[in-house]
This record gives structure tokens, C-alpha cells and sequence, in this order.
């Protein structure tokens, strides 16, 4: 039976905590139907939530992340975006790529800061074509608990069914989202690094992305794609934890320059390609909370790391932000000034989180702040502290110095102006491309 609308409420809730790590097995299909699983929604923990099934473990279960982003509260600090009005009557086109590739896909959405319950009208995965068009003939409905609808409630999580769709490694996908009501204020990821599309009224199936002519760089309510399928490890997926320079602000629009996604093309090119996620949000700290730009890291890291399926290492990047964002330059305004000792703390119930759940942990140095808003004596002396614990302590599993590859010889506190996107914090693409290449692909 086809069920037109399915709310995702009581017994089919399970906490955000234990989301990915719900695995039901998907059966292998080589037509073009949907292949349905029953969808899972999430809320806020509240006391009484159902639990994880028995035996699914973090990890267990055949399907695996292959793309990720984290989401955040509505918010403008930079500029228009359509987070704080929401949609209505409207369908949303999103571009992203995956890293890890399998026969068979479905998308994860969030409605964590949500004040109301969100109808999704419908949705659809196609294989990407130019701007906001899809490729002829790649177009899957998606369904959700069987129906084409789903109501996610305030604070929920909803993980569609599954569908057959053979996807690569490095390939672009498109996730179509019909949003036929009033949504509210909508949860997003600010610093997408890539087009969104937007169109009046319910295109979810069109081919052609005539109809999409507004545009966005952020993403709205997606925050996973997952795969079933490919021959990588039940086990073997990266994840890349930070803030600004994690999300790949200053690399170049729709090219997918980031750092984590040049690490993902490393390990294709050495014939060894396994999923990296990119849960960096622009302006994060590890130990304070902002307006803005996230709960601090040691909050959100349950929830956006340690609930991803099949993870096996994390690369912590994050700091910059707790020692910068105290001066008048912050957005939203400066945040608590943050000591050596407690931002090292911070640092520390990282690794403990991570260990706890059998997560390889590696600390990366904090980039070169010569010359941008956050340059002082004493910011640069605490980001000098923080470097030296990070490569001196044997705290963190492996280490690697992203601030000595982007750095410049002649002035080691500067980035190397070739690697600088022109802000003197942000690297560019050739910078992201070096940090990449810091990376020792042994020690992940």
C-alpha cells in the first residue's frame, strides 16, 4: 500500500545520537523502482525516545556516508540567504558530491533548529548535468516509510528510503526537494561552496533547470547522502571536523577545492577511494557556542561525527576561531576570550569522544593568522601554545601540520601567498590542495 503522507513520530523516532547507526538491509535491484526502506526520524533527545535497535552498533549496517554537511540555525552573518524566511511553494535544487560510490543511494535531512513540524512534499536524486539541469532518464522519485511525503517533527531527522542508483566515486548528484508549505525558518549549511537552485512551485522532476532562476550558496535541510554497495570496508570512512578552513571558504565556487575534497581525490588517484566528510561550519569554535555558527565542537561532535555511519578517522582542525573570536572583528559579536589551557582542554574531550566510540583521532596545527583580522601578539602567542601541545603532546593518534605546508619560509607566520585566498586566514585552492597533501594517507 502506498501511503500518500507519513508523519515520523513515536515508535519510528530513534535520537540523533543513533541515526546513521539504525542499518537495515537494502535488497540488491537492478530496475528502476524504489527499493523502500522504513525512513527514520530523530528528535532532541527528549526523555522516552526510542532507542537503537540491539546490535546496531556505531558502524554497523551496509550503508555508508558518501557525502555530509552539518547543519546550523538560521542565520544571515554575511548576507542574504533564504534560511531565516524559509520556503513556500517552492522547489530547491542541490548539487553535491559524493566521495564514496555504491548502486544504490538515499539522502539524510535535517530539521534540528526547526520551530515548527516540516512537510516534505516530495523529493527526487538524479545524476547532475549543468547549473541546475539533471542528466535524461536518471531522475528517482524518493520515498519515505513508503510515502512520497513526510512530516520531519521540530528538532527530527529523517533519512529517506533507499533507491537503485549507480553512483562513482567523486560523481556529482542532484537532490530535488518540493516544499509545497509555509516551512519557517529553515535548518541549513551556511558556507556551501556550491549553487543552489530555487523555483516556484513543484519541479522536483524537471530535467531542465529552466524553471530554477534563483540561486543560493548555501544548502538547505540536506545534510547526507548515502550509499549502499562498492567494495570499500564496512568501516573506513574519514571525517574532517573543523570550522571556516574545514568547510573550504576561499576555494573557488561549485569546484569542490576544499581540502577534504582534494584528500578524497588523493586516495581515488592512489586506486584507494574511501569517504571523507565534511563537517567543518565557517566560524566554529571548539568551546564556545555561537549565534551563528554552531554549538561549540565539543557539543557537536556527537552529533555530527560520532553518529556518521562507518567512520574510522576523524581529522580535528578547529581553534582559530576560539582564540580570534573575541576581538571586535567577529560577525555576530565577539565571543569569550578563550585561554591556552582551556582551548587545549577542548582538544582533549575531543580525543576522548572519539576513542570512546573506536575513532582514530588526528590533530591538525592551526594556519597562519599574519596579516588577517585575527593577527595580534598575543592571539599569535596562543596560537603558537596550541601548535606546540598539538605536535608535542602524543595527545592526538597522528598529527599532521597543515600550518608548516601552508605557511611561508621567509615569514613562517604568514601564509605563503600563494597559498592565501587574499584574506591572509583562508587558504585558496592551490593552499587546500598543499594541505591535502600534508596528510600522510598511512596514518588515516
Amino acid at each position: 500500500m502506498i501511503v500518500n503522507d507519513t508523519t515520523l513520530t513515536g515508535t519510528h523516532m530513534r535520537t540523533t545520537n543513533t541515526l546513521r547507526r539504525a542499518g537495515i538491509a537494502l535488497l540488491a535491484a537492478t530496475t528502476l523502482t524504489t527499493l523502500p526502506l522504513t525512513a527514520t526520524a530523530t528528535a532532541a533527545a527528549p526523555a522516552g525516545t526510542t532507542a537503537a535497535p540491539a546490535g546496531t552498533a556505531h558502524g554497523a549496517g551496509p550503508w555508508r556516508g558518501a557525502w555530509a554537511a552539518s547543519p546550523q540555525a538560521p542565520s544571515a552573518p554575511f548576507g542574504p540567504n533564504w534560511s531565516q524566511r524559509g520556503f513556500s511553494n517552492h522547489t530547491v535544487r542541490q548539487v553535491v558530491r559524493v566521495t564514496a560510490g555504491g548502486t544504490a543511494a538515499r539522502i539524510e535531512l535535517s530539521h534540528r533548529y526547526g520551530t515548527t513540524p516540516l512537510r516534505i512534499t516530495g523529493a527526487t536524486v538524479a545524476r547532475t548535468a549543468a547549473g541546475g539541469a539533471v542528466q535524461p532518464g536518471t531522475v528517482r522519485h524518493l520515498t519515505f516509510g513508503h510515502g512520497r511525503s513526510v512530516t520531519v517533527p521540530v528538532g527530527g531527522t529523517v533519512l529517506s528510503d533507499g533507491v537503485p542508483l549507480r553512483l562513482k566515486a567523486l560523481e556529482s548528484v542532484t537532490v530535488t526537494l518540493h516544499l509545497a508549505g509555509d516551512t519557517g525558518p529553515a535548518t541549513f549549511h551556511h558556507a556551501a561552496g556550491a549553487t543552489s537552485y530555487r523555483a516556484t512551485g513543484d519541479h522536483r522532476s524537471d530535467v531542465s533547470g529552466a524553471a530554477f532562476r534563483e540561486t543560493s550558496s548555501s544548502w538547505y535541510y540536506l545534510t547526507g547522502v548515502e550509499v549502499l554497495g562498492g567494495k570499500a570496508p564496512r568501516r573506513d570512512a574519514i571525517v574532517a571536523f573543523g570550522d571556516s578552513i574545514t568547510d573550504g571558504v576561499g576555494a573557488t565556487q561549485d569546484a569542490d577545492n576544499r581540502y577534504p575534497d582534494e584528500l578524497a581525490e588523493r586516495l581515488a588517484a592512489a586506486g584507494a577511494p574511501r569517504a571523507v566528510l565534511n563537517h567543518g561550519i565557517g566560524g566554529n569554535q571548539v568551546v564556545n557556542d555561537t549565534t551563528w555558527a554552531g554549538e561549540k565542537g565539543i557539543e557537536r561532535f556527537k552529533k555530527d561525527v560520532l553518529t556518521e555511519r562507518g567512520v574510522r578517522t576523524v581529522i580535528v582542525l578547529e581553534g582559530i576561531n576560539d582564540i580570534g573570536g573575541s576581538g571586535p572583528g567577529f560577525p555576530g559579536g565577539p565571543t569569550p576570550e578563550v585561554s591556552v589551557e582551556r582551548l587545549i582542554d577542548g582538544h582533549r574531550e575531543l580525543i576522548r569522544q572519539a576513542r570512546a566510540k573506536g575513532v582514530r583521532v588526528v590533530g591538525a596545527t592551526l594556519t597562519p593568522i599574519k596579516g588577517s583580522p585575527y593577527d595580534t601578539p598575543e592571539n599569535e602567542a596562543r596560537r603558537d601554545a596550541v601548535n606546540r601541545w598539538i605536535r608535542t603532546s602524543g595527545a592526538y593518534d597522528a598529527v599532521v601540520d597543515f600550518d608548516r605546508a601552508v605557511a611561508d619560509p621567509a615569514d613562517p607566520d604568514r601564509m605563503l601567498p600563494a597559498y592565501d585566498s587574499g584574506d591572509h586566514l583562508h587558504p585558496g585552492d592551490a593552499g587546500y590542495r598543499a594541505m591535502a597533501e600534508a596528510l600522510d594517507l598511512d596514518e588515516l
